[in-house]
């Protein structure tokens, strides 16, 4: 299968042999992610409708923010199945003013990585950028619910992202890895994760990163199940969100 130009990379991250049991894993995600993600925005859809209109009336600006975010999908390229990295458009529900400059968020990720980056005791501890002045009033309280992540559900129906994976990352955070951290690339990139309920913000980048490469070793239809439902109460206690 010939690699889709969009999908066109700087890395292929290569998987080592695998069982008849990985592609049924595979194939049944791919249907779990689909049935879930339809069920839930059909559900949803008046609170989409709502989050939105807010959205309008609070500030100016579009209703969704679009960000190039880095991925990858699972191809078969000369017979090997691999992970080919590229980049998509990830939707969010816009939280911040309209044309907010990115060079704050950029300068912080590059701290962050680095290890430059103290937990802020005064928000609990949290890897995170507080007191963002960007962010605007709907904003807050969506982010403080995660419900500012609900639009991500049309990339997962788009094959693009699962419910289930590591957080889906700009391109200037993996800018600045460093060997080895690119291996937690190698898996489609999801709503939810081990990161996102096993602390979320309160844990560094190189925690995060063990937390990926744990899930992708481990990756199976149960650890994605219990994941989902460990990912609710953490979304109603509001573990990890600013």
């Amino acid at each position: 299968m010939a690699v889709p130009q969009s999908w066109q990379g700087p890395n292929q991250v290569t998987l080592s042999a695998e069982t008849s049991e990985n592609e049924i894993y595979f194939v049944c995600k791919r249907c779990a992610d689909l049935c879930l993600a339809a069920l839930v925005l059909v559900l949803l859809f008046p609170l989409l409708l709502l989050i939105a209109i807010l959205i309008k009336i609070d500030s100016s600006g579009p209703i969704l923010f679009t960000h190039e975010r880095v991925g990858a999908r699972r191809l078969q390229v000369r017979g090997e199945a691999v992970w080919v990295i590229g980049t998509f458009r990830m939707h969010k529900f816009r939280s911040m003013v309209q044309d907010a400059d990115s060079a704050m968020h950029e300068a912080y990720i590059r701290d962050f990585v680095e290890g430059r980056v103290q937990p802020n005791e005064e928000q609990g501890g949290k890897f995170k950028l507080t007191n963002d002045p960007r962010v605007t009033r709907v904003g807050r309280v969506l982010r403080r619910t995660s419900l500012d992540e609900l639009p991500q559900l049309f990339n997962v129906l788009k094959g693009e992202m699962s419910l289930v994976g590591p957080r889906p990352v700009p391109p200037y955070e993996v800018a600045c890895y460093r060997p080895g951290d690119h291996k937690r690339l190698a898996a489609l990139p999801g709503i939810t994760g081990l990161w996102q309920v096993n602390g979320r913000c309160q844990v560094s980048f190189e925690e995060m990163i063990q937390m990926d490469l744990e899930y992708i070793r481990n990756a199976s239809l149960w650890l994605d199940l219990e994941i989902l439902l460990l990912t609710i109460p953490a979304v109603i206690c509001g573990r990890g969100a600013e």
